[in-house]
């Protein structure tokens, strides 16, 4: 029988059957790495590590010595997590999806991994990463249909998750990295407000952008992991409010493809018959100058954050990051300045349109469309890019199918540091989405742990 490539593990289960000993840790290692031997080689979202099995066999003993009664254990006691292999882990080298080699790249145990290992988790592999996070692909398939990207930079975190590997995923976003490969993959992507999880302990890209998110089968999943990551957590108290849908109309969203925009305007109308209000507002007149202004930014700390590197192992980088970073050399500091202006500005804009709307969450398509055939490009990261050069929280939530059966996602954006209010009120937008498939009968994924 032909291996299912895609199968969704719901975070919430996983973590509250291993709290109650269901399964015990060493059976539910040798079920993951069994696993991952079996479908990884179809689709390869981790880096090859050849001891992989006894590896996590001691990390689970630790653990399991540490928590021995249910009562005690931690939110993820046991939850296998796939990390990005930008993300420095103790134990594992970090090779960036490059040919350096891993000594020079070497450093602390990120920030996000020691409080992914303080609430129990077990770190199952590091996952393929675009080359340094920018646009040379990895090999990694999309699970979906193998002969399409899954997205990047953070590909094999996305296509980890809609495989079943592992329940949960840790990406990083510069412009797209966590909100593409979670659409193209159909899975719910979460980038919470720049800097609001420490990036200490991960190799740069574009530090004025560079924002860790995380890959789970639904939002749920997300909830449950972002109070444990991100600084100063206040949840939400009492019910949500329906909250105000805002679309940002004009040239923006003329970079969508037109099946995914009849897609995004088919899912505008459920909401509205769902009962949900939907404001358009003309956001971004000159989006062609925030393109440039954010390639600025990122071109020139690019350049800066592999100078060192790039000028010993030049030779060892594939020719797009090359190319980024030659760009970058040619880019001025005051250029840079001049464009973080211009988006402190930008900013401001942003909040009073939605202010005066009365917007509450920001709309819009996660990708310009489904995956690309091959595995030559990561897509276009065009629909993430204004509001991760706000760094302002979004979620990708799976929402619909191109007529080739690939995944669409739902871009839902929040105000900065409204990372609270924007899961909590997503909820009730993933709620009516799924109501409306499954009053349409609309198709399901099979789920379900490592067998």
């Amino acid at each position: 029988m032909e291996e299912p490539l895609v199968r969704l593990r719901p975070l919430t289960d996983e973590a509250a059957g291993l709290r109650a000993g269901a399964p015990e840790l060493p059976e539910y290692v040798d079920r993951l790495c069994a696993l991952v031997e079996r479908v990884d080689p179809l689709i390869h979202a981790f880096v090859p590590e050849p001891g992989r099995h006894g590896r996590l066999r001691a990390q689970a003993r630790e653990v399991a010595a540490r928590y021995p009664e249910p009562d005690g254990r931690p939110p993820l006691y046991g939850v296998a997590v796939g990390v990005k292999d930008i993300v420095h882990v103790d134990g594992l080298p970090t090779h960036g999806g490059s040919a350096l080699p891993p000594g020079v790249l070497a450093g602390p145990q990120a920030v996000v991994v020691d409080r992914l290992r303080a609430a129990g988790a077990l770190v199952a592999g590091k996952t393929v990463t675009a080359e340094f996070a920018a646009s040379a692909p990895g090999p990694t398939r999309n699970p979906h249909h193998p002969g399409h990207t899954p997205g990047g930079s953070s590909s094999g975190s996305a296509a980890a998750v809609a495989a079943g590997l592992v329940p949960l995923a840790i990406g990083t976003q510069t412009v797209g990295s966590v909100i593409r490969p979670a659409a193209y993959c159909g899975v719910v992507g979460f980038r919470p407000t720049y800097g609001r999880i420490p990036i200490a302990g991960v190799i740069p890209n574009a530090p004025s952008f560079d924002t860790l998110g995380t890959f789970t089968a639904d939002l749920a999943g997300a909830a449950l992991v972002a109070p444990l990551l991100c600084d100063d957590w206040r949840p939400e108290r009492g019910a949500s409010p329906e909250p105000v849908l805002g679309v940002p109309d004009g040239t923006y969203l003329e970079h969508a493809e037109p099946a995914a925009l009849r897609a995004f305007e088919e899912q505008l109308a459920r909401l509205e018959r769902a009962g949900f209000t939907v404001r358009r507002v003309e956001l971004f007149p000159d989006f062609a100058g925030i393109i440039r202004q954010l390639q600025t930014v990122n071109r020139f700390e690019l350049a800066r954050s592999h100078a060192d590197w790039f000028a010993r192992f030049g030779g060892l980088y594939r020719p797009e990051t090359v190319a980024g970073i030659r760009a970058g050399r040619g880019v001025a500091a005051g250029d840079r300045a001049a464009a973080l202006r211009f988006r402190e500005r930008l900013g401001e804009r942003v909040a009073a349109a939605g202010a005066a709307a009365g917007v509450d969450l920001w709309l819009a398509p996660s990708a310009t469309g489904g995956a690309p055939e091959g595995l030559h490009s990561t897509g276009d990261a065009v629909m993430s890019l204004p509001w991760s050069f706000l760094g302002l929280p979004a979620l990708s939530l799976p929402a619909g199918r191109t007529a080739e059966g690939l995944p669409l996602g739902l871009q839902v954006v929040g105000a900065a540091g409204g990372d609270e209010r924007l899961l909590a009120r997503a909820a009730l937008v993933e709620r009516a989405l799924a109501e409306g498939r499954a009053s349409r009968g609309g198709p399901g994924e099979s789920r379900g742990g490592p067998r």
